[in-house]
């Protein structure tokens, strides 16, 4: 086909290079907003040769940017939308059999390559404002990339106008970076001089009319979300400088009315007031602003982990976004910003939001790649890999969800969780319901689940859900009034009305009971990791599945239950304060959600009572529902609790005696002095290290008293064979004969060496100091009086006779006399007991 005749755009000067970049490959264009290249690109490459017959599939990230660009392209060829061009998003869509061009939200392209994984009327994928880096964006682009492997002739390309580009071209296979120019003009930034004080509406609306005071034009106002739009909106439709102004909101949810009102210059040139939320930063083109107004917050999908699903968070602006956002005054002429922060604020402010992959729950990406066949995500091609602890708890989820098997495959509930546009948990509720014929309900909990809490702050209602969906009820049939006399809010009731009637629409149903009683079904489908039981003895406090803790207000009803599913709970560290919560009945769960409990027999120590514990248990996560007496645990099973109940005691609560702790002493000096031999190591460090040597001896015991049974002399020696055993009587004796004849006990060491303690007059005729060990090993003497006290210590005996005996024999004459003190020991015979004195000449 012919190109067509397109506009003057900055984008058009690096076409030729960007369609000779794309006829060889994959291709980035780094563009700034305002150039043209969501809508100028695409038209200007549909003549290109390699792409005859094929669709371009354009991926946005918010859907009324995905009309409006193809509203915009059509508009271009003079053409309604859904011939050449047209669009498919959620719940809606614009094709026709001549479209060339569509227009997709990330998901909606995530579905299609699902179902189509071949792409096959597709020649090229465009990643629009990827820099937005949400976690649809870097799935898809994954997936594409791996499809590329099968389909040489597909060619990506993704645009940005922020993002680091040098990354995303090398992940491309090292492709060419196109870089376009935009239409900027001068831009005059102001911030204010102390921090605002007030509601982010209030300070915003304080803000508009400062510049309705001061400049002319349009104004942009950039605000978080719908509901500071509304109460921004509501406050400058009351302030008198705002009168025959156009106040136009722009946000995802509206008509393509009201959309077009914020989009296009007002039909009688009447200055108008935008207030957008972020969509406005890069997504569309606003014509006719020279002002903007930045509160300088954003609301960001974040993971929630108190309520197990993502949603949006309201954080402070980045560097990058503040400068997008200031751009919107720069397309026409000299533009004016005001940001409602101070200078110091804006130096700490990030330079980038953080990539939605880094913070997002993983479960749906989890099973989106089961579905694709990947479990591993490092088998696929990341800008930023899923992160590997909070992909293993995502896939834990999908098990408990009947998504995946065992083995992680996807199984016929997953192809069904798979096939719909929402989050596991919602999607498990949803089909859980319509089986169960209780759909209308599902879709209620599934919109409340997913916004704020209907009950005004301070209500005291607590954290029953059916309080809440009864609130729910009485805002549908007794309106606004009635609502505001239970402490709910209003405005909240119609916001989760709206998303229920948007579930409805996505199941195709909106029959079904409304029976609260299946409240409790629901919540254990969607969160059987937080089903909890309350904690023994303590009234408000429960243990979750999970293994964490959680705590209801004293006063709360909810109390009286013994078992709760959490959906909504702080998840801060340690105990957390629950929310929203239902009772569960035990029985009912057995029932429904029998897959979810398991059996245990367990045989393990319990170091409270010191005994091995033999138990069946009916398991819940980490909920004890049930437990009995395990009759005729294994023997082995038993054995090797002891043994770790013995790791714990330590290996010094077994009954050492002296003598098995100078058989441990005896062994381990061998150990040292004869280092040839391969003595065992019975060290209390190297018995406590491998305690096998001790489970043979083990039999029958099950109590840590019981181990007092235990001989750990001849434990020991079993660690050695016969002839150690025999060279260990030979070389470290029990005992030492002296020359009075008497067997003398040995006291060996660990620390020391061997010591003999021995009376010095049994010693007399011994001219050397004994030995142990072939002569290795002297004894270290302790020589005793008569009455066994020491008097001397040496380890050289000669050296005592010659010259410390002396003196001794002074001493004992006078104590001992009675005894015989010769002048000459080494010629004197020994003596155990009392011998008279021999007659002097």
């Amino acid at each position: 086909m012919q190109p067509p005749s397109l506009p003057s755009q900055p984008i058009q000067p690096v076409l030729p290079a960007l369609k000779t970049a794309l006829a060889a490959g994959h291709a980035v264009l780094a563009a700034p907003p305002g150039s043209g290249k969501t809508t100028v690109v695409p038209l200007a490459l549909l003549a290109e040769p390699w792409l005859a017959g094929k669709k371009i599939l354009i991926l946005e990230p918010r859907r009324l940017a995905a009309r409006a660009a193809a509203s915009r392209m059509a508009t271009l060829l003079a053409e309604p939308v859904g011939r050449t061009v047209g669009y498919r998003i959620r719940f809606e869509r614009a094709i026709g059999a001549e479209t060339r061009i569509e227009v997709l939200t990330e998901g909606i392209l995530t579905r299609r390559l699902q179902t189509d994984a071949g792409l096959a009327d597709t020649g090229l994928i465009v990643f629009d404002e990827f820099h937005e880096r949400s976690i649809h964006a870097d799935l898809a682009l994954a997936l594409c990339l791996d499809l590329c492997q099968l389909r040489e002739d597909l060619r990506l390309l993704v645009m940005s106008a922020t993002l680091d580009t040098e990354p995303l071209a090398r992940l491309l296979g090292g492709v060419p970076v196109v870089t376009g120019q935009g239409r900027a003009h001068p831009i005059q930034i102001d911030h204010l001089d102390r921090e605002p004080q007030g509601r982010i509406a209030q300070v915003a609306a304080t803000g508009i009319r400062r510049v309705l005071r001061e400049r002319e034009g349009d104004i942009l106002a950039f605000l978080p979300g719908t509901g500071e739009i509304r109460e921004t909106n509501d406050l400058l439709a009351a302030a008198p400088e705002c009168a025959g102004l156009v106040l136009a909101p722009l946000y995802g949810d509206l008509s393509r009315q009201e959309q077009d009102r914020a989009i296009v210059p007002d039909a009688d040139g009447r200055q108008r007031v935008i207030l957008a939320t972020s969509i406005a930063e890069t997504s569309l083109t606003i014509e006719g602003i020279y002002c903007v107004v930045d509160c300088g917050w954003s609301r960001l999908p974040a993971f929630d982990p108190g309520c197990g699903l993502t949603r949006l968070t309201t954080v402070r602006v980045s560097k990058a976004a503040a400068d997008q956002r200031a751009g919107r005054a720069g397309r026409l002429g000299p533009g004016y910003c005001l940001r409602l922060w101070t200078r110091g604020t804006h130096h700490s402010l990030p330079p980038f939001h953080p990539p939605e992959i880094v913070n997002a729950d993983l479960a749906g990406l989890a099973l989106e790649l089961a579905a694709w066949g990947v479990a591993d995500p490092g088998e696929l091609r990341w800008l930023d890999p899923p992160r590997p602890g909070p992909f293993r708890q995502a896939r834990d989820l999908l098990r408990a969800l009947q998504a995946l098997d065992a083995q992680g495959r996807l199984t016929a509930v997953g192809k069904q969780l798979a096939a719909l546009p929402v989050h596991p948990r919602l999607g498990h509720l949803l089909l859980a319901a319509r089986a169960r014929g209780c759909l209308a309900l599902a879709c209620d909990l599934a919109a409340l689940l997913s916004e704020r809490d209907p009950l005004q702050r301070g209500a005291t209602a607590g954290a029953s859900l059916e309080t809440r969906i009864k609130l729910l009820d009485t805002w549908r049939s007794k309106g606004k009034a009635a609502t505001v006399r239970d402490g709910g809010d209003p405005a909240c009731c119609r916001r989760i009305d709206q998303a229920a009637r948007q579930w409805q629409r996505l199941m195709g149903d909106a029959a079904g009971s409304r029976a609260t009683e299946e409240i409790g079904f629901l919540l254990a489908t969607a969160y059987p990791d937080r089903i909890a039981r309350r904690r023994p003895g303590q009234r408000q406090r429960y243990l979750l599945a999970t293994g964490q803790g959680a705590a209801l207000t004293p006063d709360d009803p909810l109390t009286a239950n013994e078992y709760l599913v959490i959906p909504h709970l702080d998840a801060r560290p340690g105990e957390g304060r629950i929310f929203w919560a239902e009772a569960m009945d035990i029985e009912a769960l057995r029932q429904d959600h029998g897959h979810l409990l398991t059996i245990q027999e367990l045989v393990q120590w319990d170091a409270a009572q010191e005994r091995v514990l033999a138990v069946r248990r009916e398991m819940l996560g980490e909920i004890v529902v049930a437990e009995q007496p395990l009759p005729d645990p294994a023997p082995e099973a038993v054995r090797t609790a002891l043994l770790a109940g013995i790791d714990l005691l330590g290996i010094a609560r077994l009954p050492w005696s002296r003598e098995a702790r100078q058989l441990q002493a005896r062994i381990l000096g061998l150990r040292t002095w004869q280092p040839e031999v391969d003595w065992p190591d019975c060290s209390d460090e190297a018995l406590a290290a491998d305690l096998a040597w001790l489970a043979p001896y083990l039999s029958g015991m099950s109590t840590g008293r019981q181990l007092a049974q235990l001989d750990l002399v001849k434990i020991q020696a079993g660690l050695l064979d016969w002839e150690r055993q025999q060279r260990l009587q030979r070389d470290a004796p029990p005992t030492w004969t002296v020359p009075s004849g008497s067997k003398i006990r040995i006291e060996y060491r660990i620390d020391g060496p061997p010591i003999l303690a021995v009376r010095l007059q049994e010693l007399f005729g011994l001219a050397e100091t004994p030995s142990i060990c072939h002569g290795r090993v002297p004894l270290l003497l302790h020589l005793l009086s008569p009455a066994q006290r020491p008097i001397q210590v040496t380890g050289d005996l000669a050296g005592f006779w010659q010259r410390g005996y002396p003196e001794v024999k002074k001493e004992l004459k006078g104590r001992y006399p009675k005894h015989f003190w010769p002048d000459d020991p080494l010629a004197a015979p020994p003596t155990r007991g009392v011998r008279k004195k021999r007659p002097t000449n």
